[in-house]
């Protein structure tokens, strides 16, 4: 049985001193989760938000209407400027999502302190 998706955005400074929004997934991705994934980060000002970190670590399964909807928010991003990476994946989910050219509009790290380093 799916697990309804949850998110919220965090506000934090990478160490550089630059804003970053930290959009925070819980629960299982699929295309049901449209409202968390997208509607979290279309709610998010254009203008102010150019560094975005998405935060996997409380995700138990993404299908693969769930990695269509990060795509899209990927590709929305690229379109506006802004920079996107990605922590907290299982092996598996990395795989996954490099196999599929996620990494091509996002890089993938392990946690929350290493991703925030690179930015």
């Amino acid at each position: 049985m799916q697990s309804e998706t949850k998110s919220h955005v965090d506000r934090v400074t990478s160490p550089s001193g630059f804003p970053v929004a930290v959009l925070r997934f819980e629960g299982d991705i699929a295309s049901t989760s449209k409202d968390a994934v997208l509607g979290t980060y279309q709610g998010l000002p254009k203008e102010s938000t150019k560094l975005i970190l998405l935060d996997f670590t409380r995700v138990d399964y993404i299908n693969s209407s769930g990695i269509a909807l990060v795509i899209q928010l990927l590709i929305e991003a690229s379109h506006t400027g802004q920079t996107v990476c990605a922590f907290g994946l299982s092996p598996h989910f990395t795989k996954v999502f490099t196999m599929v050219g996620i990494t091509k509009y996002s890089r993938l790290f392990p946690n929350e302190a290493e991703a925030l380093a690179a930015l």
